[in-house]
């Protein structure tokens, strides 16, 4: 992001489409269902020889929706998930899940976990681009579609997996000063990842890393 970007909100979302459009593709690769292919991003990206040690070899394949707000100050769609869930509860994460066999394509198994999750309308959903496949602990293989949103949307959440969905400022997660490196113990290894805190939500993990590699993408290049 531009020193103009990063001072002036409107110039970031006046330029970020158009960044993401040129930089990004729906070409579905092909590790999404082939482990034995390698995926250049994941839970360990700060520490890449920790996936030989930590012994995991995700699977599972799913997908995301980064949903971008199309206002004059863009926002990303997140939720924040239900406290009784199995796994990951409580967390702040993208509207998305596995791939089903009734999805025809990642896009729209995004589309139709964010309709489940939070109700939105795939009307208002414009695709831009699939980002890198990113491969967690917990055994997925995720790969996130960038979107254009339509403002004035309504959600309706799906109480049983989502307590709460709200916007975070585009300009907030894609200005690297706000991206802290954090570290915890993980079965023993020791652990590098990002977080992102805005307000009183606790950005981190998988969600963290997934917005690290579209600043990446979009900007760093």
């Amino acid at each position: 992001m531009t020193a103009t970007e990063r001072a002036d909100p409107l110039a970031l979302g006046h330029a970020f489409f158009d960044r993401a459009r040129a930089r990004l593709d729906m070409a579905v690769p092909a590790a999404l269902t082939d482990p034995s292919q390698p995926a250049t991003r994941g839970d360990i990206d700060l520490d890449p020889e920790l996936w030989a040690q930590a012994g995991v070899i995700p699977a599972r394949p799913a997908a995301v929706l980064i949903g971008v707000v199309d206002r004059p100050e863009p926002g990303v769609i997140l939720t924040q998930r239900t406290t009784s869930l199995p796994s990951h509860a409580g967390q702040i994460a993208f509207p998305g899940g596995k791939i089903d066999p009734i999805d025809a394509t990642p896009l729209d198994a995004a589309l139709r976990e964010a309709e489940e999750e939070i109700g939105l309308d795939r009307a208002l959903v414009d695709p831009i681009g699939y980002l890198d496949l990113y491969c967690t602990f917990s055994g997925f293989r995720i790969l996130p579609v960038v979107s254009r949103v339509a403002p004035g949307y309504t959600l309706v959440l799906n109480e049983a997996e989502v307590e709460d969905a709200f916007e975070v400022p585009l300009a907030f997660l894609m200005d690297k000063q706000n991206h802290a490196l954090h570290s915890r113990d993980w079965k023993g290894l020791r652990r590098r990842f990002y977080v992102m805190p805005y307000q009183e939500r606790y950005i981190w993990g998988v969600t963290a890393g997934i917005l690290r590699n579209l600043y990446d993408r979009v900007y760093a290049r």
